[in-house]
């Protein structure tokens, strides 16, 4: 059920989420799903996320992560573009050890899957659109949002206003509504730019994901399907120092491809890049608070990681999953679900699967980025213990699939 509200008009409903992006349309369909009645504005246009052509990005897709959209009916419509992760190599430079997770390890499983980020918007663009207890406004801005023991209201630029119980900020790592909230947040850039392109090469991937740690940061190769010319693909994230990422996004094809070579290899024979090139700079940063009366962050809006452990997008997915479940049991014993002692509930949840994993990336990410010979020899002889111990192994597969800890209903694939 779409709609803009220019009109003037104050348009009610149980939740307004403010961000349409992964984590908030998640959100959305998971609580229009039992009934709850949602509000999703979004500032940019959905139109073009549709229309968009491939720009390079793409997101590693946890085996919780594709759960959740199953459950939603979301993930059919992304299933015939994703490719699916069966292995994971992890190396330190030249060194000989190996961290090796086979996905036949935990039942035979894809670990995950690997999905360019305009599939994954469009498909959750064409379930919100299809939801009968959803309203999209977009393109909307935002202009204010009060909030009071009664309701929370989002005053809309253009005009007209949007009244709920409780507002959720999806709004990315610039977040309005946890600005608006006054809730300040702990933030460093790592000195770190990480460059994202797509790379064609001779021989097949074989479902096989590797992540390289090399001295100015991680690279990591990440399998995609096929073009549609029958050309094998895999995605690249290639990190470095982030005075050096502009000088590399500049370069002609040839030498850029000769930097390419070097950090690849020729395991999977000749290696070229094709599109475009972006970056992004690198940092962290996480709210001191996850909710305030009336309001919850999900998504960037609460955490930003390092792309180490491509957990991100899952994290946020993950939030979305959480909070709907709290906000549905509570709906169901006739509790005010915009309340504190409620939302506690959430942020007791969420708070420290986030933290902890944005540590630990911070952690790997600095202990690897670091050239010292001894550090490199710990580093190997830690990589090859781990190889070694079953249960270790398996441990780091189940969190790295999004099956550890404490699960929410959706993640685990069950419904809400």
């Amino acid at each position: 059920m779409n709609g803009d509200g220019q009109s003037g008009e104050t348009v009610r409903c149980d939740v307004a989420i403010i961000g349409g992006g992964m984590a908030g349309a998640t959100l959305a369909l998971a609580l229009q799903s039992v009934g709850v009645g949602v509000v999703v504005i979004e500032r940019d246009d959905p139109g073009r996320w549709a229309d968009q052509a491939f720009d390079g990005r793409v997101s590693a897709i946890a085996a919780g992560s594709r759960q959740v959209w199953q459950s939603l009916g979301a993930w059919e419509a992304m299933a015939r573009d994703a490719e699916p992760i069966l292995d994971i190599r992890v190396t330190d430079g030249d060194q000989p050890f190996v961290l090796h997770f086979d996905h036949q390890e935990l039942g035979g499983g894809p670990m995950g899957h690997i999905l360019e980020n305009r599939r994954i918007r469009a498909a959750l663009l064409d379930a919100v659109e299809a939801a009968p207890g959803i309203r999209l406004m977009a393109p909307r801005g935002v202009a204010g949002i009060e909030r009071d023991a009664a309701a929370a209201v989002v005053t809309l630029e253009g005009g007209g206003a949007v009244q709920a119980l409780l507002v959720v900020g999806a709004d990315g790592r610039g977040s309005q509504v946890r600005e608006s909230a006054g809730i300040n947040q702990t933030a460093w850039r790592y000195g770190q730019g990480a460059i994202v392109t797509t790379v064609l090469h001779e021989r097949p991937h074989e479902g096989t994901a590797e992540e390289r740690f090399l001295d100015p940061g991680p690279f990591a190769i990440l399998p995609m399907t096929d073009d549609e010319e029958g050309r094998h693909r895999s995605s690249i994230v290639w990190t470095d120092r982030a005075d050096l990422v502009p000088a590399y996004l500049d370069l002609g094809a040839s030498d850029f491809n000769a930097e390419l070579a070097v950090r690849f290899g020729d395991h999977l024979g000749a290696v070229q890049a094709t599109g475009p090139r972006w970056s992004y700079p690198l940092g962290l940063n996480l709210a001191e608070s996850y909710i305030a009366p009336r309001l919850a962050l999900i998504g960037d809006a609460a955490h930003g990681i390092h792309p180490i452990a491509g957990q991100g997008l899952n994290l946020g997915i993950r939030d979305a999953a959480a909070l709907a479940e709290v906000v549905v049991d509570a709906r169901r014993l006739g509790l005010d679900f915009g309340m504190t002692t409620v939302l506690d509930d959430y942020q007791r949840w969420r708070r420290f699967d986030n933290v902890a994993l944005a540590a630990a990336t911070d952690v790997i990410n600095r202990l690897f980025s670091n050239p010292l010979s001894p550090l490199r020899l710990v580093r190997g002889l830690g990589l090859a213990a781990v190889n070694r111990l079953g249960p270790a192994r398996r441990l780091f597969m189940r969190e790295a699939m999004g099956l550890a800890g404490d699960l929410p209903r959706l993640v685990r694939g069950e419904t809400l």
